[in-house]
């Protein structure tokens, strides 16, 4: 497994995105810890979660807490770095509000550290902007959690060029990692991986095979993505992770998973070299 940085911490070039098991449709227990321990065995040591990825109103954590229990129970589990996100709330109807309010951002942290079994979270992440609450007080609780030692280092997700800027200057240049969707039909954050690029900071793309599974569609945006997969005798999602790390060394997918056979495909991405003209065609797309 290739590696990349995420503050001072060295990571897998690939890290897994836990959503799916705990969200609707997800699977089973044993699968999910199976999945998480698939990801482990392929060298994967960044796992990202929130404290909103539940289904129900009385399960949150649901997800940090499976986490959790797939670390203790693998040999490998003291190795990965947990990224976990506060300010998104799901109040058990299926939607998602939001909370980036000081006061909640302290209590959520709180919460996720004793979910998470910790003394202090390696990565803890603003989840998205709220327009009730200035965004400098929502990452200024996130620096006071810095600076009390409660996480390790700092993330914002869901954030705009201006935003990341000001969430690095309230924390003292100690921004480490955004987390924007990013996608072959999603590009709209092409600003703020260039921005990350420029400044030394990790851009974790979310949700980065979102519609690559119609990549075999005529007239698509994925349709290339197929083609040259079929020419390497992989998967179009493996070719998808594999452009999105030619772009920077700043990028560090986190493709969500729900079976070990998805992310152990997404984990040999790191391995896949596409020529010059390959990424100029999948630029194009």
């Amino acid at each position: 497994m290739h590696t990349r940085r995420i503050g001072d911490v060295e990571v897998s070039a690939i890290g897994l995105g836990a959503m799916p098991m705990s969200i609707e449709g997800r699977p089973d227990e044993a699968r999910s810890l199976a999945t998480l321990h698939a990801a482990l065995d392929t060298g994967v040591t960044l796992i990202d979660t929130a404290d909103a990825y539940h289904r129900d109103a009385d399960e949150v954590g649901h997800n940090e807490t499976l986490i959790a229990k797939a670390l203790a129970t693998h040999d490998r589990g003291g190795d990965v770095l947990v990224a976990t996100k506060g300010g998104h709330l799901r109040p058990g109807d299926g939607s998602w509000t939001l909370d980036g309010s000081p006061r909640h951002l302290k209590e959520a942290c709180e919460a996720s550290l004793r979910r998470l079994g910790v003394e202090a979270i390696g990565l803890y992440q603003f989840h998205r902007p709220d327009p009730r609450v200035p965004y400098a007080e929502s990452v200024g609780a996130v620096r006071e959690l810095l600076d009390e030692g409660k996480i390790l280092a700092a993330g914002v997700s869901n954030a705009n060029p201006e935003q990341i800027e000001l969430a690095n200057d309230i924390l003292g240049g100690r921004l480490v990692s955004v987390q924007n969707q990013f996608s072959p039909a999603f590009r709209s954050s092409e600003p703020e991986l260039r921005l990350c690029d420029e400044l030394g900071i990790a851009f974790l793309p979310w949700s980065p095979l979102g519609g690559i599974s119609r990549a075999g569609e005529l007239g698509s945006v994925h349709a290339p993505f197929a083609r040259i997969a079929e020419a390497h005798g992989v998967s179009p999602q493996r070719v998808c992770l594999a452009w999105m790390l030619a772009k920077s060394p700043a990028v560090v997918p986190i493709p969500g998973a729900s079976r070990p056979e998805t992310i152990r495909d997404s984990a040999a991405a790191t391995e896949l070299v596409l020529t010059a003209e390959e990424l100029a065609e999948l630029d194009a797309a």
